[in-house]
């Protein structure tokens, strides 16, 4: 797959939010429903088994040609060919995830606040997430960074930038407005058995905002 990126709808899996369903069937609801990309993270699962989940969401993404991003771990990454690598600020450094993955495959990094958003500008990185923009119970000990200095990313950012963090239906215009064309959700897809309907709601939305173009003071 070429990195030709679409990261609109960018949506990532949860172990919690998933637990005792067939991960799967809910991330092909959620390809059904409109997800440009999914990012499998199991921060809780053995090795053995994040790559048996991960090598059949990969077959699933390549039918559906739709990139599939691992979280944090190179290896499974490299394991299953996924299509790149999402990591943090305390995970290995971009720099060597780069030299280990090749310049072919896709870097994505998480920055919190805008002194970081400067420096992944240096980085080899082909997108940055920035968050949270809300709170989110999927990391409670988030740092809520809010719109404004959302807006200020986009502006400073030289990559696209993917919102992410308590971000749903009843919110994500008020990140749309901020000039930020990509959204990372978690809850907002998986919180209950209607993941493709969450999932194509939410796509509704963004599409409709890049239709109408954007309006930014």
């Amino acid at each position: 797959m070429g990195k030709n990126l679409k990261l609109s709808l960018y949506v990532i899996t949860d172990e919690k939010l998933l637990e005792g369903k067939d991960i799967v069937k809910a991330v092909e609801e959620a390809i059904l429903g409109g997800a440009d990309v999914i990012q499998y993270r199991a921060k809780n699962k053995s090795s053995r088994e994040m790559y048996q989940e991960a090598v059949q969401i990969k077959k699933l993404c390549g039918t559906y040609n739709k990139p599939l991003i691992i979280n944090d771990r190179v290896d499974i990454a490299l394991s299953v060919d996924a299509d790149g690598v999402h990591v943090g600020q305390e995970d290995l450094d971009v720099e060597v995830v780069r030299r280990l993955i090749g310049f072919d495959k896709i870097v994505g990094l998480s920055t919190k606040n805008l002194k970081q958003v400067e420096e992944a500008n240096r980085l080899p990185v082909d997108y940055i997430g920035f968050g949270s923009i809300f709170p989110t119970e999927t990391k409670k000990d988030a740092k809520v960074s809010g719109l404004d200095q959302l807006k200020k990313a986009v502006e400073l950012s030289i990559q696209p930038v993917v919102a992410v963090g308590g971000i749903n239906e009843q919110n994500i215009q008020s990140v749309l407005d901020t000039g930020c064309e990509n959204v990372a959700v978690v809850s907002a897809v998986f919180k209950d058995e209607n993941i493709k309907q969450n999932t194509k709601r939410l796509k509704e939305i963004i599409n409709k905002k890049n239709k109408m173009g954007f309006n930014v003071d």
